[in-house]
């Protein structure tokens, strides 16, 4: 916390000392059976907080006994309740503001503003380190009016941030939908093809573990892929040898400039157009690879493919894990104009909504962002008597 303080009737004092501790054992629910439309909340303190709903009658954590934190005793994460719960775990320990010295929700806010590393060693906190941080804690009187302001700012942040979400997923939900129609209602000139019938869908040759080298020739993975797709910056961490490559490339070929490759397994459908002449290769069964598409505009394709994810994601559904396969996908049929000049108007059209679209998400992205340290500069601000 910080030293340089500037009101001298808040006193220095121990967290395990104004926040009393129980265990949860007599709350922990007994069947994982969640419906939504059963009663009582079941908790973790962790990011999903609400697991479900149970209809378990006994060990429901009190009323008259609220408010309280929950502190996940392993990762330290919590979470402000004020409303009768069961828990899922002992992995947690409930705190109780002790009477007449601390307030529940101020005492929440605080620990958002505790800096405290938790990461490498998997072990319980809350007693042996957590509960001794020292803290600086006003006068009770003082803690409610500092809540006060906390509740009404968070408030209209909480709003403002709804906001940029629902615009931010309006502005994805505009292109998406127009994209949708371009492709969904082909013009006259459209012929209908199976992909298989406008070039050649494979994948690549199997490298093996034992070929991976420290330097060499880059080989990418759906990491790689995925933030190709979306002109990230990669961190390369694999290659294969520029010998092994050649191999390859004489005996199988390797992915030329306009070739696609899109993700086939885990995050499915996502989409990445060979641009240069670099070297590089990729992971076998993991990524297709769209070869030989003469006929079609390597960025139309993508539109095309982009346009039908949701189906491509139901291609792949499988009882084990979901891989979306070569077979599947070759036999999908799709519209496309018979002219390359006017499949790249098309594109011309849709690069320019996608462009507008991100600058849109940009805005309203760094909005959500600014939020974000709003609350934070308020926090610091509360807790350094500032408010």
């Amino acid at each position: 916390m910080v030293k340089d303080y500037k009101k001298t009737n808040w006193q220095a004092i121990k967290l395990g000392e104004v926040l009393e501790y129980e265990q949860p054992s007599l709350y922990i629910v007994s069947s994982k059976n969640y419906k939504d439309d059963y009663e009582t909340p079941v908790l973790t303190a962790g990011k999903s907080f609400i697991l479900g709903k149970t209809k378990e009658k006994n060990g429901i954590f009190p009323k008259d006994r609220l408010p309280v934190i929950i502190f996940d005793d392993f990762t330290t994460a919590t979470k402000f309740v004020d409303f009768p719960f069961k828990v899922k775990s002992s992995a947690m320990k409930i705190l109780h503001p002790v009477k007449n010295i601390s307030d529940a929700k101020f005492l929440f806010h605080l620990i958002q503003n505790i800096s405290f590393d938790h990461t490498g060693i998997h072990k319980r906190y809350w007693i042996s380190e957590y509960s001794k941080i020292e803290i600086l804690l006003p006068p009770l009187p003082e803690q409610h009016r500092i809540v006060k302001i906390l509740d009404e700012v968070f408030e209209k942040t909480a709003k403002a941030k709804k906001n940029a979400e629902k615009n931010l997923q309006n502005a994805k939900e505009v292109f998406e939908s127009y994209l949708q129609n371009v492709f969904e209602n082909p013009g006259k000139d459209w012929e209908e093809k199976s992909l298989e019938e406008l070039g050649k869908i494979t994948s690549s040759k199997r490298i093996f573990k034992k070929e991976y080298v420290k330097n060499g020739v880059p080989f990418y993975r759906i990491k790689e892929i995925k933030e190709l797709a979306h002109n990230k910056n990669i961190t390369l961490e694999l290659y294969i040898s520029p010998k092994r490559y050649k191999e390859i490339k004489d005996s199988f070929g390797v992915p030329l400039v306009g070739d696609i490759l899109m993700t086939a397994v885990g995050t499915i459908g996502e989409i990445y157009v060979v641009k240069n002449e670099e070297e590089f290769y990729f992971k076998d069964g993991n990524i297709l690879w769209f070869k030989n598409f003469n006929s079609v505009d390597p960025y139309f394709l993508k539109f095309v493919l982009m346009s039908f994810v949701e189906q491509i994601n139901k291609l792949s559904k499988g009882s084990a894990y979901n891989a979306l396969t070569i077979e599947k996908i070759e036999k999908h049929r799709i519209f496309l104009p018979i002219s390359i000049a006017e499949q790249k108007s098309i594109v011309a059209k849709l690069d320019a909504l996608s462009a507008e679209t991100k600058k849109l998400e940009t805005i309203y992205q760094q909005k959500l962002t600014d939020l974000e340290e709003l609350k934070k500069s308020v926090l610091k601000r509360a807790f350094n008597g500032d408010l």
